[in-house]
């Protein structure tokens, strides 16, 4: 008697265990490939990287393990701290121009003005150019003799412009300028898409309260871009300390550029890697990069939780 009162309860149960079984593994069947590819493409490599980063490996398969030996290596090594003090050089010039530029150009054209669209593609086009053309043609622009921007400075009365990426002291900042000039677009883009999210309740509130363009941007526009200001700033930075193609075709490794000025830690880890075949030093200097990248960005994460709170 008591089976045939509890049945058609459980039956329902039953029921929705199963879909709910069923509803798991289909959603497994989608995200599994994606696992498959990370732990395959990423997670393998970068475990292994960890290891390697403890052996003397190279080209000949030899690993012996020495422990944190190639860590001491590095801190001695004038090399690796020329490269770190210009990884952090750049960071420090490339991060804050860049989103002041983008955030620029996004209030600019977060309007519907006719023709908007071509600007802003217009703006967007130089990330998607190949880094070969926009090194060559900004190798002409920065030429110390006969380039178009020194040509301008001596006509404004510049005596002796800089060399530029011929300069020790010009070379980094020149490359900064050209990577903010190829960057701006991509982050424009995510400023847009912020300023667009921004309540339009909260610019005509703060009109009526008699709050001027500058006020607003500080107390409305500033505050909504919030979420979008901290991805930009972890792009921006691990995007910074990981610089590599547009310094390696504008100076190979940063050698070509008087007392290296522009070498950084993803060419030093190339040098070491790719060209002397010191796989193990090579990937201890990833090794610090990857973690270079994580407390910056957990720093990051810190500021931005206390400025939410």
């Amino acid at each position: 008697m008591t089976s045939a009162v509890t049945d058609p309860v459980r039956t329902p149960m039953r029921r929705r265990s199963k879909l709910a079984v069923r509803n798991t593994l289909l959603g497994w069947s989608f995200i599994l490939p994606n696992f498959l590819g990370f732990a395959i493409i990423t997670l393998v490599p970068v475990v292994t990287l960890f290891y390697i980063a403890l052996t003397d490996f190279n080209v000949f398969g030899k690993g012996d393990f020495i422990g944190v030996g190639n860590f001491v290596k590095l801190v001695s090594d004038p090399l690796f701290q020329r490269s770190l003090l210009n990884t952090f050089y750049y960071s420090a010039m490339h991060v804050p121009l860049t989103i002041v530029v983008s955030l620029g150009l996004a209030l600019l054209l977060n309007t519907k003005l006719r023709g908007v669209s071509f600007f802003r593609t217009a703006a967007f086009f130089p990330y998607i150019t190949s880094i070969v053309a926009i090194a060559l043609v900004w190798n002409l622009l920065f030429s110390p003799d006969a380039g178009p921007i020194n040509e301008v400075l001596r006509f404004l009365g510049v005596a002796n412009p800089p060399g530029w990426l011929t300069s020790q002291d010009w070379a980094m900042p020149a490359v900064v300028i050209i990577s903010t000039w190829r960057d701006m677009g991509f982050y424009m883009i995510l400023f847009l898409a912020g300023l667009q999210a921004v309540p339009r309740e909260l610019y005509e509130a703060a009109r009526v309260d008699g709050a001027n363009v500058v006020q607003r941007f500080w107390n409305v526009t500033l505050p909504g871009l919030r979420p979008t200001m901290f991805l930009v700033t972890v792009l921006l930075t691990i995007a910074s300390f990981k610089v590599f193609d547009l310094i390696i075709v504008l100076s190979p490794g940063g050698n070509a550029a008087p007392n290296q000025a522009t070498v950084v830690l993803s060419q030093f880890i190339y040098q070491k890697g790719f060209v002397e075949s010191k796989f193990g030093y090579a990937s201890a200097g990833a090794v610090v990069l990857f973690f270079l990248c994580i407390v910056a960005t957990i720093i990051q994460f810190l500021i931005n939780k206390r400025r939410s709170a």
